[in-house]
Parts: structure tokens; C-alpha cells; sequence
């Protein structure tokens, strides 16, 4: 691991003007991606800064129509929050069932969302509830904020501060999970809303991603059954040694089916 210089700052505003200042900063939250990154050699920071010392950034909230979820709220308090699991349980299921205890522990549901793993389960809640990803200096509609394999719609020096769910009339999210990481070999989030049903996969291919024909088909039928009738398009799934594309395919159909027969 190269030297680099640690930074702790007490507000957003001077993170900010830390990321402008330095040379290559990264900003840690909870740390699970980026310092086994560190330690194999793949990213070498100049600076690290620390989001934890900033206060409010792990306030959660509701209101009338949406779940405000700070960006450095760790996944362990996603899913034990009353909060939470009053308003959108489905995202505190999702929550209890990332990587380990000490993963959950530490991860933040903000760092997760910036980083845009591939195979990372919070991307998919935001994509299919609609959320809004909201920064220092903007809010992101999820549908513009995901941008391929570890790409966002974030500037370099912009920092998430919270997350804000609509709140689903049913909602569930499913994961079919390689046994080492944990991270999803495939996951779908369904939610239905009183204007249609929005459907969101990870782990299937090079990012979250919508899945068309499930929305259509759910939004004029929400029933178990209608999912694992359909033929799920193979173009946007990845072939590995983990599983081929038409492996994930019929994951994407089975795991929504459970998805919608569990919402109820």
C-alpha cells in the first residue's frame, strides 16, 4: 500500500474543498471496496478523506411519500432500523442479507451506491423504487445516475449525502448470491407503485438494469406465476465461471417470481 495523506473533515463543505484540493483523493466511507483496492495495489490515493466525522449524513427520515436515508448509514442500521422497517421493509431485508456481519458493520449504503459494483445489491433497490440519489450540490433521478461497470453520474468531486426511497404499495427484492462474496450472482428488486411496476437486476451482466418485459408483464399482471413464462433477453447478461448468461436468465425469472409471491 503506497503512503498517502488522511483526511477527516467536519463538514461536507470542507470535504469538498479537500477532493478540489488535492491531488488524487478518494473519499472512504465504510472502506470494504476500496481498501482491499488499496491493499492489492489497484488504486493509490494521494489522500484519503474520512466521511464519518461529518454529522447527519446517517440521519433516516420519512415522510408522506418517501424514506430519506443518509449516505453514511451503515448497512447493519438499514436493516434494523423501526424507521425502515415500517416504511420499506423490502430495503431492510435487502440490507440484512449483504456480505457478512463485520461487512454490515461498517459499509454504508452511500458507499456502495458511488462505487456501482456490478454485482452490488443497494443499486438495485434504487433503481426499481426510482430513487433519487441526493448530493452536495443536486438530486439524481437512479434512472440517469447509473452509468456501466463501476460508472456514475457523480462529478469527480461530488459527494452523496443521502438517498430518498418512494414508498412502494409492495416491494421485495431477491438474491441468489455467490457463496464466497455474497455479492449477488443475480438479484431483483420488483416494486409496484399505483402508475406501473418497476423491476431492477444485479449481478446478471455490467451494471443494474431495468428489466423491460418484467415490468410490462407484472404491471398488467402481478402474480408469481407471469414471470417464469416470459423469455428474459440474454444481451445484457454475462457469461462467467460462475454461471452463463442463460443460467442467469432463468435466475432473473425464478427470483422474481419469489420476489412477488413474498411482497404479499
Amino acid at each position: 500500500m503506497n503512503n498517502f495523506d488522511f483526511h477527516r473533515p467536519a463538514t461536507v463543505q470542507d470535504a469538498c474543498v479537500l477532493m478540489r484540493q488535492t491531488s488524487d483523493p478518494r473519499l472512504i466511507a465504510g472502506g470494504m471496496s476500496l481498501l482491499p483496492a488499496m491493499k492489492l495495489g489497484f488504486s493509490a490515493p494521494s489522500d484519503l478523506i474520512d466521511l464519518s466525522g461529518i454529522e447527519g449524513l446517517s440521519d433516516i427520515e420519512r415522510d408522506d411519500r418517501a424514506l430519506h436515508v443518509g449516505a453514511m448509514t451503515t448497512h447493519r442500521v438499514v436493516s434494523r432500523s423501526a424507521v425502515v422497517r415500517a416504511a420499506l421493509p423490502a430495503l431492510a431485508d435487502l440490507a440484512e442479507g449483504i456480505g457478512d456481519r463485520q461487512v454490515r458493520a461498517r459499509g454504508t449504503m452511500g458507499g456502495s451506491l458511488a462505487n456501482n459494483d456490478p454485482a452490488a445489491c443497494y443499486p438495485a433497490a434504487a433503481l426499481a423504487l426510482g430513487a433519487s440519489i441526493v448530493t452536495d450540490r443536486r438530486e439524481i433521478a437512479a434512472d440517469d445516475f447509473f452509468q456501466g461497470i463501476y460508472q456514475t453520474a457523480l462529478a469527480s468531486d461530488e459527494i452523496i449525502t443521502r438517498v430518498s426511497f418512494p414508498i412502494p404499495q409492495a416491494a421485495r427484492y431477491m438474491k441468489f448470491h455467490q457463496p464466497a462474496s455474497h455479492y449477488a450472482l443475480v438479484g431483483v428488486f420488483v416494486a409496484r407503485f399505483n402508475h406501473g411496476v418497476r423491476v431492477a437486476v444485479t449481478g446478471g451482466g455490467n451494471g443494474v438494469f431495468r428489466c423491460a418485459a418484467l415490468e410490462q408483464a407484472l404491471s398488467s399482471n402481478w402474480s408469481p406465476d407471469i414471470c417464469q413464462t416470459l423469455a428474459i433477453d440474454t444481451a445484457q447478461l454475462s457469461s462467467d465461471l460462475h454461471a452463463s448468461t442463460r443460467y442467469r436468465a432463468h435466475l432473473i425469472g425464478v427470483l422474481a417470481a419469489r420476489a412477488v409471491a413474498a411482497s404479499a
